[in-house]
């Protein structure tokens, strides 16, 4: 067996410094275009900015070539190292054991390169938590991957693939929030590169000629052809993002104790998690989802990163048919991921009133007096559409409360918990009950008056806690209680004999 001081280190790829010459797309992009604005005419600012471009590409490859030649790494059999630095150097030992994942990834530049990036995450929430190699070659970096897992504990094995990528899902594409907020994105980020290069983009011809021919058309023709575009391009676009983030998509254990998903047309990506690590799933279904027939599934996994790394990190099905979503939940869960169909308990009555008044106080009632004022003070056909809004929204809010009301429920089915709540954005978790760490219940002076709590379950993994909203105050503990036996048992105690 080797031992530590006889484990050689190793370097990173010398194809690493072309790589760190791809930032230089986007400024050389930009004085393109500038080029072309002016027509080859450039002034001194230009002929300034060259220049520094110039400099800044002389630093940074400078600054590169330390860090390859300073970067190296090795896995001694108990621990993964790696040292780095030039005037300051820095020197990171992780112990195997404490490895939770192993994730590679790879842009466009470094695909065409061979390379990949590799971090290795140890289950903590902060930026230094994980251990990040840039860039290996990609026999390297698999092999490194291999390593890191089967030193942290996996075992070997043919399990089957849970699911690969489908064609026909890119109908799912449109019903996500990209259909409209990728238009106004991409739209945003034009706008923004062409003032920054000097370029004004409301005097380019064809955009003067469009508003101005908006403004002097029919508005009641023009608005529906705007939205038509916009939908049509958001569309297009979602479908084109969807491609480009789950092309090849592949869900599959990669031995007895890792699930490993890999994505990704132009930037490729694998996130792999330690089945120790699974805590339980999230199948989510919003709105537009939902009406199509679709969902898709995050896991609950500990060693994921912070909040946002987790959201990125956690999603092991894109929006997919919802037979598929229910597939990847039973598979992942063992023999009782089903539990995602079970019958629920309802919430009270009370919780449909809270979120109906929410609505008004949130939705009708701002706008409609908005439009009071307005027609009060300006001319009485805007109190003419303060009524017509307030008879229209209330009943729509009315329909939306109800539908997160059907949407509330909670369950306990054999060693799971079952949570489910929302309308827009509709989650159901399914969560290890050993894995539930400590219970908060949340009320405010309204909710007591309804008889009503909100019963948070913290777990060391996902959104650090889930949220059984609205349930019934004097069934909250008893539940709790029963989910995780003897965590709240003294306080049971306690409150037993006031009560008599």
């Amino acid at each position: 067996m080797t031992t530590r001081a006889e484990t050689p280190w190793r370097t990173l790829s010398p194809r690493t410094l072309l790589a760190h010459c791809a930032w230089l797309g986007a400024p050389l992009g930009s004085f393109g275009l500038t080029l072309l604005a002016t027509g080859g005419r450039l002034d001194g600012g230009a002929w300034g900015t060259l220049g520094s471009l110039t400099g800044v590409f002389l630093v940074i490859t400078a600054a590169s070539f330390v860090t390859y030649r300073r970067t190296r790494y090795r896995v001694t059999p108990d621990a993964f190292e790696l040292h780095t630095g030039l005037f300051t150097r820095r020197v990171r030992s992780v112990p195997l054991h404490r490895i939770r994942n192993v994730d590679l990834t790879a842009n466009p530049v470094q695909r065409v390169l061979g390379l990949a990036v590799l971090r290795a995450g140890t289950g903590g929430g902060t930026h230094g938590a994980a251990l990040s190699l840039e860039a290996l070659t990609r026999p390297a970096a698999e092999r490194l991957r291999v390593e890191l897992l089967a030193s942290a504990g996996a075992v070997d094995a043919e399990d089957p693939v849970l699911s690969t990528a489908d064609p026909r899902w890119l109908r799912y594409a449109p019903l996500t929030f990209w259909i409209f907020g990728g238009v106004f994105a991409a739209v945003g980020a034009i706008w923004r590169i062409l003032d920054g290069v000097g370029i004004k983009p409301w005097r380019i011809g064809f955009v003067r000629h469009a508003f101005e021919d908006f403004g002097n058309s029919a508005l009641w023709l023009t608005i529906p052809l705007a939205l038509l575009v916009i939908v049509t391009l958001g569309a297009v676009g979602a479908m084109a993002l969807y491609a480009e983030n789950w092309w090849k998509y592949r869900l599959e254990w990669t031995d007895a104790a890792t699930l490993r998903v890999r994505r990704g047309m132009f930037t490729t990506r694998s996130v792999s998690i330690e089945r120790a690590r699974l805590r339980g799933v999230v199948l989510r279904e919003p709105m537009l989802l939902r009406a199509g027939g679709g969902a898709s599934v995050r896991a609950v996994a500990g060693g994921l990163g912070n909040r946002e790394e987790n959201r990125k990190r956690s999603v092991i099905l894109p929006p997919a048919p919802k037979s598929e979503a229910v597939h990847i939940c039973t598979h992942v869960l063992g023999q009782q991921g089903g539990q995602v169909n079970t019958a629920l308990t309802a919430h009270p009555r009370a919780a449909l009133r809270r979120r109906f008044v929410r609505g008004v106080l949130w939705a009708v009632a701002p706008v409609t007096a908005a439009l009071a004022v307005l027609g009060t003070l300006l001319t009485p056909v805007l109190l003419s559409c303060a009524a017509a809004y307030a008879v229209l929204a209330t009943p729509i809010v009315y329909a939306l409360a109800r539908d997160a009301y059907r949407s509330l429920g909670h369950a306990l089915c054999g060693n799971w918990l079952v949570i489910r709540s929302g309308t827009f954005e509709r989650e159901t978790v399914t969560l290890d009950r050993s894995s539930v760490l400590a219970w908060t219940f949340t009320d405010t002076p309204f909710s007591r008056r309804a008889g009503v709590v909100t019963a948070t379950a913290a777990v060391a993994a996902g959104e650090d806690g889930y949220r059984i909203r609205d349930m019934a105050a004097a069934e909250a503990a008893g539940f709790a209680d029963t989910a995780v036996p003897g965590m709240l048992r003294e306080f049971l105690d306690i409150r037993q004999p006031s009560e008599n």
